[in-house]
């Protein structure tokens, strides 16, 4: 079945599989979350991106190879209840951005800053930082060396806006600022957008409704 990116709470994963990487994502509640497992093909070491909930779900889809790490891109709750419970059970090193690690209850062992590279296997991604969702947000770039690049943009990018800023003119400037200048101000339209709830998109297809986002002030 050709990748959708369309998933279910309780579904079964829809996978995205690419030359060099394996992109696993699943839905889990209670709050409708996705997390997004990344296989390296060359290795088989695997991470995972946010550790949402629903332990169990997690852990069966890692499977028996379990992970390098595990990456939560923000620090609302949300996205970090299975987390103590996935590293418990493989170890896994934490990442996160600097400006989030407090808020998170399990301890990051890497912080991650704007421009961080974050490698498993033979397989590379970058940090960037954007501020407006939270101080220390962060989008995982997989920059394809056989195709185009895939952003996992955790609350910070949906299909049909930016994240949450709770009201707050000068955080949602700031967030809209930076998902311009460093998401379609140096990816193309071409680039597929996971992010931390619901369908997937592209950048080229949310790029025309920017001026409309701005606009109405969320």
């Amino acid at each position: 079945m050709p990748y959708t990116g369309k998933v279910t709470l309780g579904g079964p994963a829809d996978v995205h599989e690419l030359a060099d990487l394996m992109i696993s994502k699943v839905s889990v509640g209670p709050m409708d979350n996705n997390a997004y497992l990344l296989r390296c093909r060359t290795t088989g070491e695997q991470l995972l991106i946010d550790a949402a909930n629903d332990p169990e779900t997690l852990l069966h889809l890692i499977g028996g190879d379990g992970i390098t790490g595990v990456v939560t891109t923000h620090r609302h709750g949300d996205h970090w209840q299975a987390l103590e419970e996935v590293v418990t059970a493989t170890g896994a090193r934490t990442y996160a951005g600097r400006e989030d690690a407090d808020g998170i209850p399990v301890p990051t062992d890497v912080p991650l800053d704007d421009g961080d590279s974050l490698t498993f296997g033979a397989c590379r991604l970058t940090a960037r930082h954007l501020v407006g969702h939270t101080p220390g947000s962060i989008v995982l770039v997989y920059d394809d060396p056989h195709g185009h690049p895939h952003a996992f943009t955790g609350d910070c990018l949906f299909p049909g806006g930016v994240g949450n800023t709770f009201g707050n003119a000068e955080h949602f400037r700031s967030l809209l600022h930076d998902v311009e200048t460093k998401l379609f101000g140096e990816l193309p339209d071409e680039t597929w957008v996971y992010p931390g709830h619901g369908d997937d998109t592209s950048l080229g297809a949310e790029r025309p409704h920017l001026p409309q986002w701005r606009e109405r002030g969320w």
